[in-house]
């Protein structure tokens, strides 16, 4: 199971939407993965949510259901301004969520 896409690069004031395709998944924050004073957002089960991202850096995201099985993905809205801690954090996460995340990592300009 897998964002798709996930990875994505937008400019600060984009929105992006989040749709599940399939019952069981949402989107939320992964806390230590956000920018410090960022809004935080968690979207409901089966539901679609659209996040408003005005500030800077690198934004982690999951679906709670299935964070073990790797699905999460990231947001890079302008400058990565928080990559150290984000990297710091993301050796924490799961096995699979670390490996995918460690990828989507190395597209970040």
């Amino acid at each position: 199971m897998a964002f798709a896409p996930g990875f994505v690069r937008i400019a600060p004031g984009d929105t992006v939407r989040f749709v599940p395709k399939d019952k069981s998944h949402n989107a939320e924050s992964l806390p230590q993965l956000t920018p410090q004073g960022a809004a935080k957002f968690k979207g409901a089960i089966n539901q679609e949510l659209v996040v408003r991202f005005d500030k800077p850096g690198l934004y982690g995201f999951k679906c709670l259901p299935h964070l073990f099985m790797g699905m999460v993905g990231l947001i890079q809205v302008g400058a990565p301004v928080n990559r150290a801690a984000v990297v710091a954090e993301v050796a924490k996460l799961p096995p699979v969520a670390r490996k995918r995340m460690t990828a989507y990592l190395a597209q970040v300009k």
